[in-house]
């Protein structure tokens, strides 16, 4: 899009305050920002909500509202329309899927066009359906993390907790990718058929089966070598009991319990490892590796399009409503086109 036909005004859906979606989100027009120096301006299809975004609308254990107006979300996919000084205009018109949008920044995904640094905006072939590449940032980059920043996984048993999750999903496909066996537990047979789908080797349904047991005789009672974790404090007892020795627990979230008890020395004689995954501070060159790998991946691999609704910007309430529902299956996306 040549920057002559680019509007000054978009669709945007912001919040001034924190508070519950129906209170403080809001739906308008904003002005278009301008890329500055090292930034690149997409054109967005789709912006994905992510939990993360909704725990900084409600302030999730004292988080500051940081910034007057805050457009949320911060992953999204689109097309590079305009650059910045020191980007190369041969990005113009490139298909893009974006992350980090809003962190550590005010304007997020949440509107028809994002300026963003250009390492932020990362190519996409155009057939990958948007959709997908727009629900790939936080999801695949936590799950990336998760799964190799202790080695090749390639022959080893990965168990991906709360398989039907966002993350859960992309763990579960890029461990496939790598080479690794998959167990995967869930809460209900919806989502175990949707993990079975993104090639989980085995589901197990946490709410009927004695998880513990089942994963220990699918392993021949040697237990996993590395664990996706969702929920690491509830599962911690479970986890410990299915971690094979020299194992992994990759945690990226605890919400039910926030701080729970380490047992230090049912870690320490097996020599396991727990390991803390927070995607927003990758090092640079974990964060280069994993992108390497996940466009690698999502060009090569038709992923699972693991969507459970998309809705119009107009609708911005009820699409965080949705997620925080508890009651959606897969990503929630608001179409920004």
């Amino acid at each position: 899009m040549p920057s002559s036909s680019i509007p000054k005004t978009m669709l945007a859906a912001w919040y001034e305050t924190q508070g519950p979606a129906e209170q403080v989100l809001e739906f308008g027009e904003m002005p278009v920002p301008e890329p500055q120096a090292n930034d690149v301006l997409v054109r967005l299809h789709y912006s994905c909500i992510n939990p993360s975004d909704i725990k900084r609308r409600n302030g999730f254990r004292g988080q500051p509202h940081a910034f007057p107006r805050i457009i949320p979300n911060s992953d999204g996919a689109g097309e590079i329309c305009a650059v910045g000084k020191d980007v190369p205009s041969s990005r113009l018109g490139e298909s893009v899927w974006v992350f980090n949008g809003q962190w550590k920044r005010p304007l997020g995904t949440s509107a028809q066009y994002i300026c963003i640094p250009s390492s932020l905006a990362v190519p996409i072939s155009s057939h990958v359906d948007k959709r997908i590449a727009a629900s790939l940032g936080i999801p695949a980059l936590t799950a990336h993390r998760a799964l190799f920043s202790d080695g090749d996984i390639k022959n080893q048993t990965v168990l991906v907790t709360g398989g039907a999750g966002s993350v859960g999903n992309c763990a579960i496909q890029l461990a496939k990718w790598a080479g690794a066996r998959v167990l995967a537990t869930v809460s209900s047979e919806e989502k175990a058929q949707h993990a079975l789908k993104a090639g989980a080797d085995l589901v197990f349904n946490y709410q009927t089966q004695s998880v513990t047991k089942e994963i220990l005789a699918a392993t021949q009672n040697e237990g996993v070598h590395r664990i996706v974790e969702v929920a690491f404090g509830e599962n911690l007892p479970q986890t410990l009991s299915v971690l094979a020795k020299h194992g992994v627990i990759s945690a990226y979230a605890s919400d039910k319990v926030p701080e729970p008890s380490i047992p230090f020395y049912d870690f320490m004689l097996k020599n396991q490892v727990l390991r803390w995954v927070f995607m927003y501070e990758l090092k640079d060159k974990d964060l280069s590796s994993a992108l390497s790998d996940i466009s690698t991946w999502v060009n090569k691999v038709e992923p699972y399009p693991f969507i459970d609704s998309v809705w119009p910007i107009p609708e911005v309430v009820q699409a965080h409503q949705r997620l925080e529902s508890g009651q959606a299956v897969g990503n929630v996306l608001i179409e920004t086109i």
